[in-house]
């Protein structure tokens, strides 16, 4: 079975790490924080503006394999602050509603910039 490794439009592209990894119907998204295209980082201490950036990156990230997110079968959120939850949990109503997937919450000491308060990883199956 085939890998195919992608850095989607629209997403900062890295030089280390792909964005998504598709080997046959599986799709692993990488770890996704709240930076545009551009590699910008957006809503510095916004949790709210962070998430949302971070959803919509995943929204690239699905829509690179003509998936969505009722395709998700598992996220991995990583927050820095226990209180971030309410914040998180409403704006990923507005994007995961129906097809609710697999997810682990964690909160840690920080993640790879002190600008970002969450990052999102998500697996997806397309059969």
């Amino acid at each position: 079975m085939p890998v195919e490794r992608m850095q989607p439009a629209g997403l900062a592209r890295p030089t280390t790490y792909s964005h998504v990894v598709k080997t046959g119907s599986t799709v692993y998204i990488a770890g996704q924080v709240a930076q545009d295209e551009s590699g910008t980082v957006v809503g510095r201490g916004d949790i709210t503006a962070q998430v949302t950036q971070v959803f919509e990156n995943l929204r690239k990230a699905l829509a690179s394999v003509g998936a969505d997110f009722s395709h998700l079968v598992k996220i991995i959120v990583y927050v820095t602050d226990p209180r971030y939850r309410e914040a998180l949990t409403a704006v990923r109503a507005k994007y995961v509603q129906n097809a609710l997937p697999a997810s682990t919450l964690v909160v840690v000491a920080g993640l790879a910039s002190p600008d970002y308060l969450v990052e999102i990883e998500g697996v997806a199956y397309l059969g």
